[in-house]
C-alpha cells in the first residue's frame, strides 16, 4: 500500500523509520518531512494544512492511508475533509475527526469532557476577556503555583506556572486583555497545581477497542534538574521505573476505559492515537491534558520498543478491528536525548551544518528540525535531532545515546546532560 505521512519533526521520521519496515508498505512519502526522511521516503513540500495540495498529492500517487503526525491538521478537520469528498473518501486516515480533535484544541472542553466522565483531574475554572476580575478572584482562592493554560493550541508554550500571585493576576490579564498567545489565549483555563511525578500514557484507538502502548516520560524544560522555559522536549525514557503494575491498572481503569467510553458516548469519531498526560499524586493519577497524536520525542522512545508491525495496526484502526492485534513490546528499555539550536526556545539560528552522522554507533538518529542543502545536513528548527539508544537499563541505554553524541557536532549545539535524573 502506499502511504502518506504528514509532518516535518522526529516524530514522523519515527513514523517513517517503522512504516518502511512493513512488507505491506510499497511506496512512502512524507509531506513536508526532513533530512532523515528523505533518506527512507519521497518528500514532498507541502504544508501539513494545505489540504487541497494533500488530496492533489494522494490522487497522483494513488495513496491508500494518510497517517497525520501534528495536531493542527486534526484540529482543522483533515480527517473530515476526506471523508466529505467522494474521490478520497477511501483513504484511511490515522488520527481523530474534529469534534474529537478538541480534546487537544480547547483545553475547556478537554476539561468538560473530564469532568462529564468522572475522570480524575485537577479542579479549575475557565475566563475570557469579560471575565479578568472574575478570574482574578478566582485566583485568591488558590495556593500557589498558579497554573494558567491558555485554552487553544501555542504550540505547546501555552502553560505558565507561576508562584506570585500579583504576577499571576498580570499574565492571566496579558492573555486575555493583551492576547499574549493571540487566537489560542481569548479563553484561558486557571487550574489547581498538582504536585508529583508526570508520565505520558499512549492509546490506539478505533472508536471501539483500544489497545495501551508503553508509558514513556519526557523532559520538558531546557535546562539540567528541570530548570529554565518549556520547550516541545528534551529527551524520553520509556518504559517508566515508577508505573508499577498496580499504578498501569489504575490508569487503565480510572483513565483509559472511561476516555474511550466517554468518545462513544459523546460520539466523537476517533480512529488514531490518544496521548494523555498523566501526574501521579501520591499512588493516585490524575490527567493534566489529553493530545490527539503521538507525542514529541516520546514516539522516539515507544515506536522502537513496538514489535508489531505498523501498518498492519493502523489497518487495524481503518477497519475497527484493533481487538484481533496482540500489541507486542521489546522488553529493553529505550532513551532519546534531543539536540538543539543554542537559544532555542527562545531565538536561535538555521542552516548550521551537522557532522559526524557517519560515526554513529548502535544508535537510532532521529531527524527533526534538520533539512539537505548544497548536499549537507543543516539544521532547520529549534529541536534538531533525537539520539534513541536501547539497554537492559535505561541508566545503559542513556549512556550509549550520551557517547555517541560526543561524536557529532553543530555550531551551538545544546542538549541537557541529565536525562533521567529524577528516576
Amino acid at each position: 500500500m502506499n502511504i502518506l505521512i504528514l509532518g516535518s519533526g522526529g516524530r514522523e521520521h519515527t513514523f517513517a523509520w517503522k512504516l518502511k519496515q512493513s512488507p505491506l508498505c510499497n511506496s512512502l512519502y512524507v509531506a513536508p518531512g526532513n533530512s532523515g526522511t528523505a533518506d527512507i521516503a519521497k518528500n514532498v513540500a507541502i504544508s501539513v494544512t494545505d489540504f487541497q495540495a494533500i488530496k492533489n498529492l494522494v490522487l497522483d500517487k494513488q495513496i491508500d492511508m494518510v497517517v497525520v503526525g501534528p495536531e493542527d491538521p486534526l484540529v482543522q478537520g483533515i480527517h473530515d475533509f476526506f471523508l466529505n469528498d467522494e474521490s478520497i473518501q477511501h483513504v484511511s486516515v490515522i488520527g481523530p475527526e474534529k469534534a474529537a480533535a478538541e480534546l487537544e484544541g480547547s483545553k475547556e472542553f478537554a476539561k468538560e469532557f473530564m469532568m462529564r466522565h468522572n475522570i480524575p483531574t485537577a479542579a479549575y475554572e475557565s475566563f475570557g476577556a469579560d471575565t479578568v476580575e472574575a478570574g482574578y478572584k478566582f485566583l485568591e482562592t488558590l495556593k500557589p503555583p498558579y497554573v494558567l493554560k491558555a485554552d487553544g493550541l501555542a504550540a505547546g508554550k501555552g502553560v505558565l506556572i507561576l508562584n506570585d500571585l500579583e504576577e499571576a493576576k498580570a499574565e492571566l490579564k496579558s492573555m486575555l486583555v493583551d492576547a499574549k498567545f493571540g487566537e489560542a489565549s481569548t479563553k484561558v483555563v486557571i487550574e489547581e497545581f498538582l504536585d508529583g511525578i508526570e508520565l505520558s500514557c499512549f492509546v490506539l484507538t478505533d472508536g471501539k477497542n483500544y489497545k495501551i502502548l508503553p508509558t514513556a516520560k519526557d523532559y520538558k524544560r531546557i535546562g539540567e534538574g528541570d530548570t529554565g522555559l518549556n520547550t516541545g522536549g528534551m529527551g524520553a525514557v520509556s518504559p517508566v521505573p515508577f508505573a508499577t503494575p498496580e499504578f498501569l491498572n489504575k490508569i487503565e481503569e480510572q483513565v483509559v476505559k472511561p476516555t474511550i467510553n466517554g468518545l462513544q458516548k459523546d460520539n466523537l469519531p476517533y480512529k488514531g492515537f490518544v496521548f494523555i498526560g498523566i501526574i501521579k499524586v501520591g499512588d493516585e493519577p490524575k490527567v493534566i491534558e489529553y493530545n490527539v497524536r503521538m507525542g514529541d520525542p516520546e514516539t522516539e522512545v515507544v515506536l522502537p520498543r513496538l514489535k508489531n508491525d505498523l501498518v498492519e495496526i493502523f489497518q487495524a484502526i481503518a477497519n475497527q478491528t484493533l481487538d484481533t492485534i496482540d500489541i507486542k513490546i521489546d522488553e529493553r528499555a529505550a532513551t532519546t536525548i534531543m539536540l538543539v539550536s543554542g537559544g532555542y526556545p527562545e531565538a536561535y539560528e538555521k542552516g548550521k551544518e551537522i557532522t559526524g552522522l557517519n560515526n554513529l554507533e548502535g544508535v537510532l538518529a532521529f531527524h527533526a528540525g534538520s533539512i539537505i542543502k548544497d548536499d549537507k545536513i543543516v539544521t532547520s528548527g529549534g529541536r534538531v535531532m533525537a539520539i534513541t539508544s536501547y539497554g537492559n537499563t535505561y541508566s545503559e541505554a542513556l549512556k550509549k545515546s550520551y557517547q555517541n553524541i560526543d561524536k557529532l557536532h553543530f555550531d551551538k549545539m545544546n542538549y541537557r546532560k541529565d536525562i533521567g535524573f529524577d528516576l
